[in-house]
């Protein structure tokens, strides 16, 4: 064998060992993964959103145990995650928890790694406005944002979107349902400040709404089938 070849073998030897590295070290800081044993704040604050929503009547010490697992596992169930008692990229994305290692943008990676309220907030657009028009799902996102701002709601938007009895689909099965492109991008418009609904924090639909209440909420505007009131 030449000389010649053997360098080419030998260089390509190394290339393939380089790229079995590199994929091995992506795979490995691709995803923060809570599971039983794992510990810190971040297992501090999954154990205070799920007691928050109801999902744990535990001790929120930060120590992931078997009550914590049995929570999440309930709260996986609830939204469509896959059950496996352990929180990755996706479950703590539906927690509104920022992964760890995302940046938060909105590139072209997984939707599960992006953002966790632009997750939520896509999620929960998609359930209670799909089939409106685009600015009228932009403006079911604008209100949630709205509740957070305001004193009467949570402060963060998987407060508001968990908040009990706030919004039906959460109840129904819709908010488990696949998420449509335009919701990703109506939140995202959302997320930048765009409020067709001139500040609303309460929508509905008057072929649907049985309250009487909700009918006493000053009309701001109304778009496709839903009128949205201060």
């Amino acid at each position: 064998m030449s000389t010649e070849r053997k360098r080419l073998i030998l260089a390509l030897a190394i290339l393939f060992a380089l790229n079995i590295f590199i994929i091995a070290m992506a795979q490995s800081a691709s995803a923060d993964l809570y599971k039983r044993g794992s510990n810190g704040n971040v297992v501090t604050e999954i154990q205070t959103r799920l007691k928050n929503w109801g999902y744990y009547n535990g001790a929120v010490d930060g120590v992931y145990g078997s009550r914590t697992e049995q929570a999440v596992r309930w709260f996986q169930q609830k939204n469509g995650l896959s059950a496996d008692g352990q929180v990755g990229d996706q479950t703590l994305a539906a927690l509104g928890i920022q992964p760890s290692g995302s940046s938060g943008s909105s590139g072209s990676g997984e939707r599960g790694s992006q953002s966790g309220d632009l997750y939520l907030l896509a999620r929960l657009i998609s359930a209670e406005a799909r089939g409106e028009p685009y600015v009228g799902q932009v403006a079911v996102g604008a209100v949630v944002l709205n509740r957070v701002g305001h004193p009467s709601f949570p402060n963060s938007v998987s407060g508001v979107i968990y908040q009990p009895g706030a919004f039906s689909c959460l109840d129904d099965g819709q908010f488990d349902q696949p998420i449509s492109e335009s919701a990703y991008r109506a939140a995202q418009e959302a997320l930048n400040g765009y409020d067709p609904s001139y500040g609303a924090i309460y929508y509905f639909n008057p072929a649907t709404a049985t309250s009487k209440w909700i009918w006493s909420r000053p009309l701001i505007v109304q778009i496709g089938s839903h009128r949205f009131c201060s």
